[in-house]
């Protein structure tokens, strides 16, 4: 038995080994560009959908729209048992390769994923999917009643745009082969008719101008009320 053991040993660490040596140029080149980078708004989002799930301690998590994100890995270390999808091709181009976790390749307006979820994470998603009340319907359909989704977008309590990058004089974004939305209150209590209600949302002021990417990034941002100036939301619903 123990010979048994060591050779299943010796060849996990043969295993391990071979598969980190596509990897580790990689990890050299993104931190060698790491300057580069922009600070961006996953920290108000991953804070709101982490204080969320501490609430709610879900046994099952499905994340949706991960690309390469290490999103669903995090949540794994937290302990939840997480499944994640991707549809992958119509805002990347082609399936990502996440190095963080598996990624099932499934669509959230048609999911033929297997439903039954505790909690379901959309973080910055749902904003670049064509059909968002197909998204939300498939959203529904996977968390079980009583279930909870949580989702994050551009946002304007008054007002919808059907894609912020081809608003001129945008920051960025105008050359992006995806849309961007801001979602509006109208759009959210359509949602709700999916059978969902709202039991926690969020704004928060990220830019310093009125929509969302026009004028500067604020460094940092500000949580405000549905009355104020803002371009973002974090939004808790429950299914009913």
């Amino acid at each position: 038995m123990s010979l048994t053991l060591t050779l299943k040993q010796r060849v996990a660490r043969l295993y391990y080994k071979a598969a980190q040596l596509p990897v580790k140029p990689i990890l050299r080149y993104e931190w060698a560009r790491r300057g580069q980078r922009r600070i961006n708004e996953r920290p108000l989002e991953y804070a709101f959908a982490l204080d969320c799930l501490a609430d709610l301690c879900p046994d099952t998590v499905l994340d949706v729209g991960t690309g390469m994100t290490a999103w669903p890995q995090v949540l794994a270390d937290c302990g939840y048992a997480v499944t994640a999808i991707d549809e992958g091709r119509s805002y990347w181009g082609a399936r990502p390769v996440n190095r963080h976790h598996h990624i099932l390749h499934d669509d959230i307006t048609r999911p033929a994923v297997a439903g039954g979820f505790d909690a379901i994470t959309c973080i910055s998603v749902l904003e670049h999917i064509p059909d968002h009340q197909a998204a939300v319907r498939g959203l529904r359909s996977l968390v079980k009643t009583g279930g909870h989704i949580l989702l994050s977008f551009p946002y304007d309590e008054r007002r919808f745009v059907e894609n912020v990058y081809a608003v001129p004089g945008v920051g960025y974004g105008a050359d992006a082969p995806y849309i961007c939305r801001v979602y509006s209150r109208n759009e959210v209590v359509a949602w709700l008719g999916e059978g969902l209600e709202v039991a926690r949302q969020a704004y928060y002021r990220v830019f310093t101008g009125d929509l969302w990417a026009f004028g500067e990034r604020l460094r940092p941002p500000v949580e405000t009320g549905v009355d104020e100036p803002h371009h973002l939301s974090c939004i808790l619903l429950r299914a009913i």
